[in-house]
């Protein structure tokens, strides 16, 4: 068992901590936590990333010789409406600007959900590939690619009309593999029996920009949203899902991105050092 002052086993040298499962953390206290437990990787959000000022971000988790695995989240890209397309699309750039600022590669999407009143899910993530079309050459400009990301079918209506990895890689394969990739995450894709081969699907055109882990427990004790699972205490084959990327070429960060309040409302260095436990148990 790891305790709180043990370095992760060298096994986990991919291990990277998202800053959403412990939102308790400020980016410098993720930081020196992470590098206090030799985990070498960060994966962050945009919001507390500007509550402390984007420049300050990137120095701090440079300065602790950490890198950032990913930004989440960009995206967003359903809507109808010439000014909120507008929005959407200035705030993607200054999603892109970020992550350069950061010195990541890899700036996560979550396509957005239908518009108030829509029904055309077709309709929906065509849009989403126009969005794509016009903020692809400019984020790999900054060195950036953008990672479509899908979410359960349960957030088709209100957050995601991208739903399986099939849909992620139909809308990626329409740009260079160096722009547009997908993420691998096992809370949302766990269910699908396509997605073996979709994994090597997605590997063979170099198309894994993220691979992202969490547990799926049974009843969601906070709703889809809010019930992602710690490793190890749901039904997903963690293990499973890391073998599947590895043979599809994929040595990238390995994220874990827990959303549940119970993990927030713990000691966040006990929290971090619990997870980087079970991922060597569980995933390594």
């Amino acid at each position: 068992m790891t305790t709180d002052n043990a370095p992760v086993p060298p096994a986990a040298g991919r291990l990277s901590i998202n800053q959403e499962t412990v939102r308790q953390l400020s980016v410098p206290d993720l930081v020196r936590v992470c590098a206090a437990l030799g985990i070498g990787g960060v994966g962050l959000w945009r919001g507390p990333v500007r509550e402390l000022g984007v420049r300050r971000a990137a120095e701090t988790v440079r300065a602790a010789g950490l890198t950032v695995s990913s930004l989440c989240r960009g995206g967003f890209l359903t809507a109808v409406d010439p000014d909120e397309r507008a929005a959407a699309l200035a705030d993607n750039r200054a999603a892109v600007e970020e992550a350069a600022t950061l010195g990541t590669g890899t700036l996560v999407l979550v396509s957005g959900g239908l518009p108030a009143g829509a029904k055309d899910l077709t309709a929906a993530r065509e849009r989403v590939a126009d969005a794509l079309a016009e903020l692809a050459p400019y984020a790999a400009r900054h060195g950036v690619r953008l990672a479509v990301e899908a979410l359960h079918p349960m957030y088709a209506s209100d957050r995601c009309v991208v739903s399986t990895l099939g849909q992620a890689l139909d809308l990626a394969e329409r740009f260079p593999a160096d722009q547009v990739g997908v993420v691998v995450d096992t809370y949302h894709l766990w269910w699908d029996d396509r997605v073996p081969d979709l994994i090597a699907r997605a590997g063979a055109e170099r198309r894994i920009a993220a691979f992202q882990l969490a547990d799926w427990i049974t009843p969601l004790p906070e709703g889809v949203l809010l019930g992602r699972g710690q490793l190890g205490d749901g039904c997903v084959d963690l293990r499973a899902f890391r073998e599947m990327v590895d043979a599809a070429g994929y040595t990238g960060p390995i994220e874990v991105e827990v959303f549940n309040p119970a993990l927030w409302a713990g000691d966040g260095k006990r929290v971090v050092a619990g997870t980087a436990e079970r991922y060597r148990r569980l995933v390594c």
